[in-house]
């Protein structure tokens, strides 16, 4: 009994987030509540059918004790195809895009990071206005992919269809449709063809 009105409640304050934020979302399932932050100015959040979160270990074990966070910088967006499900994912839409396509799965305490946050010159970094010289680039997530736990995506990515990374990777680099990767950096592995 508990379990379920836990279940009507972190659904309820959810759609109060989603809501609160300009969040375009279709149907939805989540164990505990995200965090959610649409910066004014951003292009917002657009979430298909069938998604689904797990915030927290309840969710997902695998993950860490984290909820998942959807933050978008303006002029940034966040786009969410149907069918897609993450745990304890942090997407970071920084000065540009995260595009996730259709039937795609992100294991738990992932993160994708569309800007450095910081200049690489040490001497920008000092100054207040350090933000302007950051570096930010769209990452895409093309339909079928599957992302393990405790990967890392960078700016400019894009995974190609049905691809698998690696548990633990560090992906810098686009990666091809169909391809299994895996490592820090992440490295082609072998062909996910069947």
């Amino acid at each position: 009994m508990w379990n379920g009105i836990a279940s009507v409640f972190t659904t309820l304050a959810t759609i109060v987030k989603f809501k609160g934020n300009g969040v375009r979302y279709g149907t939805f399932h989540t164990v505990g509540i995200p965090y959610v932050m649409v910066s004014r100015g951003a292009q917002g959040i657009t979430i298909g059918d069938g998604f689904a979160m797990n915030n927290g270990i309840k969710g997902n074990p695998i993950g860490c004790n984290e909820r998942c966070t959807l933050f978008v910088s303006p002029n940034a967006e966040i786009r969410i195809g149907d069918n897609v499900g993450i745990s304890q994912t942090a997407l970071v839409a920084l000065d540009s895009s995260i595009t996730i396509g259709k039937n795609v799965k992100i294991g738990g305490g992932t993160q994708l990071l569309t800007s450095d946050f910081h200049p690489l010159d040490p001497a920008k970094r000092r100054l207040a206005e350090e933000s302007a010289y950051r570096q930010s680039a769209p990452i895409v997530v093309e339909d079928d992919v599957f992302i393990g736990t405790r990967c890392i995506i960078l700016k400019g990515v894009t995974i190609g269809a049905r691809s698998i990374i690696g548990a633990g990777s560090v992906v810098t680099k686009s990666i091809p449709a169909d391809e299994i990767w895996g490592g820090n950096p992440a490295r082609f592995i072998k062909s996910a063809k069947q």
